[in-house]
This record gives C-alpha cells, sequence and structure tokens, in this order.
C-alpha cells in the first residue's frame, strides 16, 4: 500500500517508515508544500498522511487512487470534506493523540508569556541579562493565584485543568453542554470577563471563527493574556493586535495563525510580549509513535474492508 506523509520528516520517523516496508506499506515523504515532487507522489498515494498544508479540490484531483485521508491529528478543518466525499474519499482523524504534547505546549506557552522567557533569553545573549529594565521586570509574573479560563473542554482542556491547579491557579472553562468536574462552568461571556489568562482549545468551524473579537476581547481583564494553540481563525488577529498595542492586553502566547506560514514582517513578529511558535503543539515523538500506531492499523483495516477507527462523517 501506498502512502504519502506530506509533511517535514527527521531521521527518527523515516526509520519508522522504513520498518513498515516489511507489512508491504511503503511511505514516500514529501515536505514541499506544492510542486512536481509532490504532483509525482499524488498520482500513486492511495493513503494521505495529512498534517497542516490545506487539502482542496484541486489537490485531491492529483489523487487518483486515493482512498484514505488519514489525519494526524483532530481537527480537520484544513481538508475540502465536500471534495472529498464526492470522489469516494473517507477521512479520518486521531482524537486525543497529540493532547499531552498540546496540553504541554500550552503549559509552556502560559508560562513564557507570564515570565517573559524570549526578552529574558535574548538580554542574556545580548550580554544585558543582569541590566533588565524597570518595565521588563514590571511585567513579570506567575501562574499561581491567576484565574485561567479554558474555552473548551475536550482533551487538550481536561488535561491541562488539574496541572493548572496544582500550581495554585484558579481554573474554569467554557463548552457547549454541562460536565461533571471540579471546575468552575461559565458562559463563554462570564469566562471572558474572569480570565487572567484565557486559552482556547476548540476546533475551527462556522459557529468558532473569530470568536475571539474586539468586543470579546474588550470584556477580559486589564492585563490578561491570551494563549492559542488550537486553531489560527478562532481569533480576529486585527482585534488581538489592537489590544496588544494599545496595553489593554499584557501578551499573548501563539501557536497557530490564520495565515500559516506566518508571512514575514506580520505585525506580531514585532511585539516582544508576544510568544510565538510554528503550529508546533502537537509535534513531539511520542505524539508520532501514537498517532502511527492508529494510522496503520487503519491501514490495516483499509485493507481487510474492516471498520475505520475515528472516521470522521461527510459534511
Amino acid at each position: 500500500m501506498k502512502v504519502l506523509y506530506h509533511h517535514p520528516a527527521g531521521a527518527q520517523l523515516r526509520r519508522r517508515f522504513a520498518d513498515l516496508a516489511r507489512d508491504g506499506i511503503a511511505v514516500t515523504v514529501v515536505e514541499d508544500a506544492a510542486g512536481p515532487t509532490l504532483d509525482r507522489a499524488l498520482v500513486e498515494a492511495e493513503v494521505l498522511w495529512h498534517c497542516l498544508t490545506p487539502v482542496d479540490a484541486a489537490f485531491l484531483e492529483k489523487a487518483p487512487r486515493l482512498r484514505l485521508i488519514q489525519k494526524i491529528g483532530v481537527g480537520v478543518n484544513t481538508i475540502d470534506r465536500e471534495a472529498a466525499a464526492a470522489r469516494g474519499v473517507t477521512i479520518c482523524n486521531l482524537p486525543g493523540s497529540n493532547a499531552p504534547a498540546v496540553a504541554e505546549h500550552t503549559l509552556a506557552l502560559m508560562l513564557a508569556t507570564l515570565r517573559q522567557l524570549p526578552q529574558l533569553d535574548a538580554a542574556m545573549r545580548r550580554g544585558q541579562g543582569w541590566a533588565l529594565t524597570p518595565q521588563l521586570e514590571d511585567g513579570l509574573g506567575e501562574l499561581s493565584g491567576r484565574r485561567v479560563g479554558l474555552v473548551g473542554w475536550g482533551a487538550t482542556a481536561q488535561r491541562l485543568a488539574p496541572v493548572l491547579d496544582a500550581l495554585g491557579a484558579s481554573v474554569a472553562f467554557c463548552a457547549q453542554r454541562a460536565h461533571a468536574t471540579p471546575y468552575a462552568q461559565r458562559s463563554f461571556e462570564d469566562l471572558l470577563a474572569e480570565s487572567d489568562v484565557l486559552s482556547l482549545h476548540l476546533p475551527l468551524t462556522e459557529a468558532t471563527a473569530r470568536m475571539l473579537n474586539a468586543k470579546a476581547l474588550a470584556r477580559l481583564p486589564a492585563g490578561a493574556i491570551v494563549i492559542n494553540t488550537a486553531r489560527g481563525g478562532l481569533i480576529d488577529e486585527s482585534a488581538l493586535l489592537a489590544a496588544l498595542n494599545s496595553g489593554a492586553l499584557a501578551g499573548a502566547g501563539l501557536d497557530v495563525f490564520d495565515q500559516e506560514p506566518l508571512p514575514a514582517g506580520h505585525p506580531f513578529l514585532s511585539l516582544p510580549q508576544v510568544v510565538l511558535t510554528p503550529h508546533s503543539a502537537w509535534l513531539t515523538q511520542e505524539t508520532l509513535a501514537r498517532s502511527l500506531t492508529t494510522a496503520v492499523a487503519n491501514l490495516h483495516c483499509l485493507r481487510s474492508g474492516g471498520p475505520l477507527q475515528h472516521e470522521v462523517p461527510p459534511p
């Protein structure tokens, strides 16, 4: 079976792919987002192991043998589900596979933003680490004692909440349905008003797009920070930039963006109070190992005609 892994892959992951050849699974790695190398691989691919590069109708037209798009992750907003359904291509995802990694990365962004680690690191490298400005010192803070609001109550938020609680933060969340937890559940509007740290953990849909807009940001307490390891489209980036520039927000930790890769010269890049990572919260060797276990199991199901794990229904 011919599989296309459309994402950069390090030596360790490539060795795992090579081992699959003993089971009749040939994995081709293509790092380019587009171009002739990708086009040649798509002609032969029966299965796409999809990470981040969008899969639209034009992409699918180049893959006449494709039977399955296996999302390496959870969110499927980067896949044109209608176009896939029209071509008879099944879509599966991997719920929970990256939750440990994303929870840890979210915590890291909270701490890095509150403690302004990028600025401290840069000062040390300039030889100015012991000559910090009063303004920088005034901005340093702790998670302990802060009110953290989690927007969404999926696997990542549920994993993160007890860690935040153990660190001394007060944790609340909002979700579409009621949950029995030791943490306070609030409406979105009330959660905004009560959150010193607001962290997003929702899929990107028509209902959630730009939910953190200027009106929502204005409800946050003065000096709050925003963390996003979910999807960039959840935030109105212009409104977030305005709130950061005005000082209404103290900072932000962002792993995802409306446009990816983040364009050169983007205003976020010039804001020292914003910590940026390249949509890498999910990316650990442990996540990849968990993902491959289920992805390979689905290949065997595809061969045998058995039911696939975590099949995403057509839109």
